[in-house]
């Protein structure tokens, strides 16, 4: 078994089927429009940028393109290996093994942070936020990127698979916090339906993820996200 991080919280479907998980963020929002949110509120030119929860590193190049440096957090060691092999040919990218509540860098060292469904789900993330608040420099910008629960097709299969989830005490943490809200539609655009299948069962218990391939037909899935950001 890969050595974990001491404090880590699970993250079943990409610690338990990495290369599924590849092919969800494969298939995860082709139009860019996550990207393009983030750039208009703050962009990484030359920045300094934390992929947090980097897993095997998928989004490492994409900032690498244009950060002065990236630096990839990831709790699971097995992954974070795969993020470095990945980014072995990026000089500017590291990848370190590390948690949310105790990140492996010093003060005031990073621009922007980028956490895409990873550890900042609402409630219980607080030491998460103070150590972000530690390394983040004045005039940097955190996002944070998490299912919206109150709309779209998949929304409404994340409430079936999580009936106890509140959306409206979720939205009232981060704004307490000092985030702003920008609630976007994305999609999930698949090569096949054995690639949507797969990825149903690595996010869903069997029998929802089964009912979700007789419900919806086709490649596609339309997909609300809340794009979290705060400027420091």
């Amino acid at each position: 078994m890969a050595e974990i991080a001491p404090g880590a919280v699970p993250s079943p479907n990409i610690w338990n089927s990495p290369q599924v998980y590849e092919v969800e963020n494969r298939a995860v929002d082709p139009d860019g429009i996550l990207e393009a949110a983030m750039r208009a509120v703050r962009p990484w030119k030359e920045a300094t940028v934390l992929d947090l929860g980097c897993g095997t590193g998928f989004h490492l190049p994409l900032f690498a393109a244009e950060a002065a440096r990236v630096v990839g957090v990831e709790p699971h060691a097995g992954l974070a290996a795969a993020a470095r092999r990945r980014a072995r040919d990026l000089p500017n990218v590291t990848v370190r093994v590390g948690t949310a509540q105790a990140l492996p860098l010093p003060d005031a060292s990073v621009d922007v942070v980028h956490v895409r469904w990873a550890y900042f789900f609402g409630p219980g993330c607080e030491p998460g936020l103070a150590e972000l608040e530690r390394v983040v420099r004045r005039g940097g910008a955190v996002f944070i990127i998490d299912n919206d629960a109150t709309r779209s097709t998949f929304g409404g299969w994340f409430r079936r698979s999580l009936p106890s989830y509140d959306p409206g005490a979720v939205e009232r943490f981060w704004t307490r916090r000092g985030f702003s809200r920008e609630p976007l539609t994305i999609r999930w655009s698949f090569q096949s339906r054995d690639d949507f299948a797969a990825v149903l069962r690595i996010e869903f218990p069997p029998e929802l993820a089964d009912a979700c391939l007789r419900e919806h037909p086709g490649l596609e899935v339309d997909y609300a996200v809340n794009l979290w950001w705060r400027c420091t």
